[in-house]
């Protein structure tokens, strides 16, 4: 497929996303997770990766999504370790599949039409209507410098801890 791009597609409560194959450096099994105190709700906690504390935001919580009775239940989430500078984890319900999606599938979304454009496409896969995510744009800004900060005092916690 000339032209075509890979998506990893995901589980969010229930709803269908895509997440440029790109943007995603591995996909985990969901770890025991940390929690700080008085951390917003979206942020599911953080785990240690060889000695480097990455952060974990919850998609379904930051999206304002309810998962089903179900899925609230479910030991085996993923989480999509993120490429790029600044450690982040997104936590799934499920890492379904890998696709290649011709351009004619993919419909850019209005801007201004989602918060911040998180979302940034519509993908057409057969019947299937997919959320395509944009990485970059899933925090604001604010919620960001929030996070970078959380993360070094993480980082700092660890480093106290190391042998």
């Amino acid at each position: 497929m000339a032209g075509a791009t890979a998506y990893l597609v995901v589980d969010v409560a229930g709803t269908a996303c895509a997440v440029p194959g790109a943007a995603v450096d591995e996909i985990l099994p969901l770890p025991r997770l940390w929690r700080p105190p008085g951390g917003p709700a979206a942020l599911a906690g953080f785990f240690d990766l060889g000695g480097q504390a990455v952060p974990v935001l919850d998609l379904a919580v930051l999206f304002g999504l309810a998962r089903p009775a179900q899925a609230r239940r479910m030991v085996y989430r993923h989480l999509l370790l993120m490429a790029g500078p600044m450690p982040l984890a997104l936590l799934v319900d499920r890492a379904a599949d890998l696709v290649r999606v011709p351009p004619e599938a993919v419909t850019p979304v209005l801007d201004g039409a989602t918060l911040n454009g998180c979302v940034a496409h519509e993908i057409r896969l057969g019947e299937r209507l997919l959320h395509g995510l944009s990485p970059e744009r899933i925090l604001l800004a604010e919620e960001r410098a929030r996070l970078d900060a959380q993360t070094r005092a993480a980082q700092a916690r660890l480093a106290e801890w190391a042998a």
